[in-house]
Order: C-alpha cells, then structure tokens, then sequence
C-alpha cells in the first residue's frame, strides 16, 4: 500500500453539520480499503480566485494509507459531489504525520 495525501475544498456556505458529515462519509469511504493516518480541517480560507462563484471555500485534509481503487473511488465520488468545488489527491512514499501547516499559530 502506498501513502496519499487528499485535500478538498468544500462551498463556502456549508455548515458545521454538513462538514462533518463530508468528512464522516469520505473518511468511511477510505477506511474500506485503507487506513486513515491523520484528518486536518483547516477550516475556511480565502481562495486565489473564485471559483463557481465562490470567494472562500472549507479545506479537510486527509493523510492515510491505500491503494490505487481505494483513491481512485473516493475522486470518483467526490468529482459528483456538488458540496465540493476542487480536490487534490497526491502520492508519497513516506508521510509527515508531526505538521500542521495550518494549525492555530500560538
């Protein structure tokens, strides 16, 4: 199994509930076949540019542990999915499971 780092941005107006129900039903979803390392909710961010009209969009940050039909059936999901405008999917061979890039400076 190969490690995977997956990002999508939810709309802008989604609230606490929907968010996590996103996060429920794709972390679901990847535990079928792998295994889920670590989930970041970066929460609401300015995008570069709009995008479907959206100005900020909800970031949720996945690092897990699957194979290729395990991330090839949650982008097959997610691309369908209207509460999602853009997803990110990236492959490594060793994950960094000690930092948040977007955790709550201090």
């Amino acid at each position: 199994m190969a490690f995977y780092e997956h990002t999508f941005v939810g709309k802008q107006d989604l609230s606490d509930k929907e968010v996590d129900a996103l996060v429920d039903k794709y972390s679901s979803l990847i535990k079928k076949t792998g295994k889920i390392l670590k989930t970041e909710k970066w929460g609401l961010l300015n995008l570069a540019k709009k995008i479907k009209k959206n100005k900020k969009g909800i970031y949720i940050h996945f690092k897990f542990e699957g194979q290729k039909t395990t991330v090839s059936e949650v982008e097959q999901k997610i691309s369908v999915d209207n509460d999602i405008i853009r997803y990110l999917t990236v492959r490594y061979s060793e994950l960094d499971l000690k930092n948040e890039y977007f955790s709550k400076r201090k």
